[in-house]
Parts: C-alpha cells; structure tokens; sequence
C-alpha cells in the first residue's frame, strides 16, 4: 500500500512544478513588451500634431504676402509716367526747368518793379539795373530799353504793368536771328569740330550730341584729340558705351593724328558724322590758340570742306567773359556754331542777349540740365516763354 501511495505522490509532484516555471517565463514577457509600446505610441502622435500645426501656420501666411506685395510695387511704379506729362510749353518742358533760377530773379524784381508803378525815368533806372545784373549786357539792355521807350511812345501806355510784355516781345526780337539750328550737308562724314575752355563741358556736350544723332538715325564716330588730359579720353570712352558709338583714341599722341585717323576710319565704314574733341586751352593762351588753328589744318587735308561745323562750347557761368572767349576762338578759328551749358546751374541766364547783341553767332544748343536729354535746340520763342511764365506774375 504504501509502495503504491508514492508511486501516486511521484506522478503528482513534476506536473506542478513545470506548471509554475511557465507562469514565471509569461510574467516578465508581458512587463517587458507593455511599456515600450505605450511610450512608442504616445511619442508619435504628439509629434505629428505639432508637424501638423507648424505646417499649418506656415502655409496660411504667404499667400498673404504675396498678395500684398504685388499692389506696393504697381504702386511705385506710377511716379515714372507723370514725369512724361507735359508741362506748360510741351517740349519746352525741360527748358522751364533748367531755366528756373534765372526765371525766379526775374520774377521776383521785375514783379516788385512793374506793379503799382509810374512810368517814369526812376523805373527804367531800376529796369535797367535789373538787365545788367542778370547779364544781358550793356549794348544789350540799351537796345532794350531804347526798343520799350519807343513802343511806350507810340501806343502811348501808362500802365506799368504792360512794360513786362514789351520787354519779353523785344528779347524775342533780339534773340531770333541767332536761332539757327545746325544742318548736316555737305561731304560725308560731316565732321564737328568742338573747342572750349576747361570746365566749359566739352565732353559732357559731345556725349549728349551724340544721343541728339543718334535719335535721328545718324552713325557718329567720336575722336578724343583732347591727348593733354588723361581723364578727358576715359570720360569719351564712358559716353562711347553709353551710346553704343566707337570712340577713336591713342594714348599719347599727337591729336591732329587721332583725329586724321578717326576720320579715315569714318571714311571707310561710311558713317555719317565724325565728333571731333580737342584740348581745352585759355583764350590768353596765344601758343595754343596756335595749335588748335594746326588741328584745322589737318582736318581740311584730311577732308574737303572740314571742318563742316566749329562747335565752341561757352559756360552760361562765366557771364560776360564768354564775349571775350567767343571772340577770341572766333579770331582764330572762324566759329561757326554755339553751345551754351549749366544755364540751369545760374541766376544769369540773360547771357544770351549779350551774344545776340555784341557777338551774333548761331546759337545751336544750349544744356539745361544734367540728364543725357538735356542739350536742347535753341528756340527763341521757349527761350523767352520759359523766362516769363503767366504765373509768374499772376497777383492775388
């Protein structure tokens, strides 16, 4: 009996204790797999959350902006299309402009003098002061003067105030016979000779000529004779590529050479007008006045009839003193065409009548400003409309 009770105890004990080993190998699976899975599934749907947030907020705002950016810059490009507005006189627009300092003096005292005035000789005292302070010269403001007593005379007026309207009717009778517009003729290449003092803005003068040119469908060829100044060549050659134009030039030589080549080159490639540029020199200057006769010389060789046209151009600056320069390179070379500059840069724009009257020589351009479209052709009538504005003296 009792054999057969082990026998039973026996078979009992290892079903139990296998049993308990299972249980403690399932335990430590299910610890170890639980937790990892529910930080791993936690962890990624916080971050597509913000992804998806960021990526919202980051889309919505530049479509925003860029619609709004396009409306700011239509907006700065309207300013462009007023400055193509013509002004009071039209294309005389720019003359106005350039003119404003000279109109300005003359509208403060002419206005102060002609209002609620006699006409008496203490006026045209004043009148007269008025003149020669604005340049126009003794010989000038004579003529003046004597032209509005003769018409105050005849049409007997007595009111002050009609005097600004003889005064502008004489100046546009004084500056007509120099309004003389250069004309290409003769063999080609038309060549211009330019001359001047330093400073007076030669090549500032030559690269805006050759835009005026270029606009009425001419070829132009640029020679840079001016050999003495260094910058003078480089400043040619800026122009050159502003206007798309071959500019001849050595760097040291004689410029009746540069010139004598550049014409040749101008010859053989059938271009129409040859620029010529030449050194600056002082009218006291005797010796050189003498070489720039030289470089004429050589031109007309080179070239029948040429020099065509002997373009001197004069500062409105120095006043007077541009009579002394015009008669001088007149002398000398046969000046046969004017350009006036920095009229915008004076209060004494009355030069002009000072030519007119004392050294009558076809005023061809005169410069208005500093843009490229600045050398204008000289008209006597805008001349004068653009020194005596309607508004100007218009009184409350």
């Amino acid at each position: 009996m009792f054999e057969f009770l082990k026998k039973i105890i026996k078979k009992n004990s290892p079903e139990k204790k296998p049993a308990a080993k299972k249980e403690v190998i399932k335990k430590p699976e299910k610890k170890t797999s639980s937790a990892p899975k529910k930080i791993v599934a936690k962890a990624p749907n916080l971050l597509k959350k913000k992804k998806a947030l960021k990526t919202e907020s980051s889309i919505k705002p530049p479509p925003k902006a860029l619609k709004k950016k396009p409306l700011e810059i239509n907006e700065e490009k309207a300013p462009p299309k007023e400055e193509k507005k013509s002004g009071f006189f039209g294309l005389a627009d720019k003359i106005k402009k350039g003119l404003t300092k000279t109109r300005e003096k003359l509208t403060t005292e002419l206005t102060s003098l002609f209002t609620g005035k006699k006409i008496d000789e203490a006026l045209f005292e004043e009148l007269e002061t008025i003149l020669l302070t604005s340049d126009v010269g003794i010989s000038a403001t004579t003529y003046l003067l004597d032209s509005i007593r003769a018409s105050i005379k005849k049409n007997k007026i007595e009111n002050a105030d009609e005097i600004k309207g003889l005064l502008k009717e004489k100046l546009i009778e004084l500056l007509s016979p120099i309004q003389n517009p250069l004309v290409l003729k003769g063999t080609s290449p038309f060549v211009i000779m330019v001359v001047g003092v330093n400073g007076a803005g030669k090549t500032t003068t030559i690269g805006k000529l050759t835009k005026i040119f270029l606009d009425e469908n001419k070829s132009v060829l640029i020679a840079a004779g001016d050999t003495f100044r260094a910058a003078a060549t480089e400043q040619l050659e800026v122009w050159g590529e502003r206007n798309n134009v071959h500019v001849v030039s050595q760097a040291s030589g004689d410029p009746s050479a540069v010139i004598f080549d550049a014409i040749n080159s101008a010859k053989a490639k059938n271009i129409d007008i040859v620029i010529a540029d030449t050194a600056g020199r002082l009218p006291t200057q005797k010796h050189l006045i003498d070489e720039i006769t030289k470089i004429k010389r050589v031109i007309n060789k080179c070239h029948l009839e040429a020099p065509h046209e002997i373009l001197l151009v004069l500062d409105a600056n120095t006043g007077q003193n541009a009579i002394s320069q015009l008669k001088i390179f007149n002398e000398a070379l046969g000046i046969t065409g004017l350009a006036l500059t920095k009229l915008d840069g004076t209060a004494k724009g009355g030069v002009i009548a000072a030519i007119a009257k004392e050294q009558p020589t076809p005023l061809r351009y005169i410069g208005v400003g500093e843009s490229i479209d600045d050398l204008r052709v000289f008209n006597a009538q805008e001349y004068v409309d653009a020194l005596f504005l309607k508004s100007a003296f218009i009184h409350d």
